[in-house]
C-alpha cells in the first residue's frame, strides 16, 4: 500500500454542521471506497435511522456518536452484503504479529498484525464495529486499509 492508502481513514465534517453527514475524501484510491460506505451512511441516516426529523434534516446537525453509529452501520451492511448475507469479517490491528514473515512474504508492520473477527449476525457484526469505531476513524488507524480487507475477508478470497 502506498503511503496515501497507509494515511486513510473514515473522517467526517464537522458535527452539527450542514454537512455533519459527510465524509472527507482526498483524492486518490482511497475515494472510490469513501464514496461506496457514504452511500451507505446516508441510506442509513435517511432510511434507517428512527428520528422524527424531515429527510433533510436527518443528514444535517447529526452528533459525533451519530456519525459513529451511522458509519458502523454503513461498514457492517457493506461487509454483510460482501459476505453474501451469512456472515461478516472485521479485522482490527492489534500489538501482536498473527502472520509468521517468510521468503514468500515481505513484512509491512501492519498486514502480519491483523486479528479477524468473524460474525454470522448483521446486527453483531455492527455492534463490534461500533464498538470499535476509531480503529477506523481515527487518524493514524489505516481504517480504509482496514476496511478493505475486512471487506476481502468477508467475500472470501475464492469468491
Amino acid at each position: 500500500f502506498s503511503c496515501e492508502w497507509a494515511r486513510a481513514y473514515f473522517r467526517f465534517r464537522e458535527p452539527y454542521s450542514d454537512l455533519a453527514y459527510a465524509l472527507e475524501a482526498g483524492k486518490g484510491g482511497t475515494r472510490t471506497i469513501l464514496m461506496a460506505v457514504q452511500a451507505h451512511i446516508i441510506k442509513y441516516l435517511l432510511f434507517v435511522r428512527n428520528t422524527e426529523a424531515t429527510h433533510l434534516e436527518r443528514l444535517c446537525r447529526i452528533s459525533r456518536q451519530e456519525q459513529g453509529e451511522a458509519l458502523a452501520a454503513a461498514l457492517a451492511d457493506t461487509l454483510w452484503a460482501a459476505g453474501g448475507g451469512g456472515r461478516a469479517v472485521v479485522c482490527l490491528v492489534t500489538a501482536a504479529v498473527h502472520v509468521t514473515p517468510s521468503r514468500d512474504y515481505k513484512a509491512d508492520n501492519f498486514t502480519e498484525r491483523i486479528q479477524l473477527f468473524e460474525f454470522s449476525e448483521k446486527a453483531a457484526a455492527q455492534e463490534f464495529i461500533f464498538d470499535h469505531i476509531n480503529c477506523f476513524k481515527g487518524e493514524g488507524s489505516h481504517g480504509v486499509m482496514l476496511f478493505l480487507y475486512s471487506l476481502l475477508f468477508s467475500r472470501t478470497l475464492e469468491r
